[in-house]
């Protein structure tokens, strides 16, 4: 017979969310659930314009999933029925390999990861939480538009990759396949399909994010 899980206090929840953050934000990212699969590739022959490229490009994605944690603990937060917030903290918990691969490769390539992730952590929980209150519908919805979002930036950096960057390459790829199974889990489990003009704004909106996480 399984057990049902804990209540938490509100204080107690602070403490969770307060951990969790410091966890994404530090210098170095929680242990992956799997091992990244850049592992068993060589490392190509990069000049140093196209090193500083991939670190730009894989930047953006590591700031990309530090949005992804805090959207999704926040959404884990204000989720009104207790399996659309395990889903949540579920859809994080992958995203945790993300975040770990795309910082080992930035480190790999002797980079940095974005000097704006704490901006963008805060703003992407606000949202999450927001959108919890709101409705599960929502909600889910609000992941299934962002992470099409994000499977459209990933795309773009596989054409955008300097061509022997394969660690890189490998790790994208991973990410695209994993993104597009996050959205259709949040349709699927009743997540409102956004309408073209908020896609849109949304496009705008994560644009200004690339574009200053590449440089910062």
């Amino acid at each position: 017979m399984s057990q049902s899980k804990p209540t938490l206090s509100v204080f107690d929840q602070f403490i969770v969310q307060a951990d969790q953050a410091l966890r994404t934000l530090a210098g170095s990212a929680p242990t992956p659930q799997r091992s990244s699969p850049a592992a068993g590739t060589a490392e190509g022959k990069l000049s140093e314009q196209e090193r500083k490229h991939a670190v730009g490009l894989m930047r953006v994605n590591h700031a990309g999933e530090v949005c992804a944690q805090a959207l999704y603990q926040g959404q884990a937060l204000t989720a009104k029925l207790p399996e659309v917030g395990q889903q949540m903290e579920e859809a994080a918990a992958e995203e945790i390999d993300h975040l770990a691969w795309c910082e080992e490769r930035i480190n790999q390539l002797d980079g940095s990861t974005s000097r704006l992730n704490p901006v963008w952590y805060a703003a992407s929980f606000g949202i999450g939480a927001a959108a919890g209150l709101i409705s599960d519908k929502l909600s889910l919805g609000f992941v299934a538009a962002t992470e099409e979002q994000v499977c459209n930036h990933l795309q773009e950096h596989l054409d955008k990759l300097p061509e022997d960057d394969h660690k890189s390459r490998a790790v994208i790829e991973q990410m695209l396949i994993d993104e597009k199974h996050h959205a259709e889990n949040a349709l699927d489990a009743g997540g409102y399909p956004f309408p073209k003009p908020v896609k849109k704004l949304m496009t705008l909106v994560s644009g200004a994010m690339t574009a200053s996480s590449y440089r910062l």
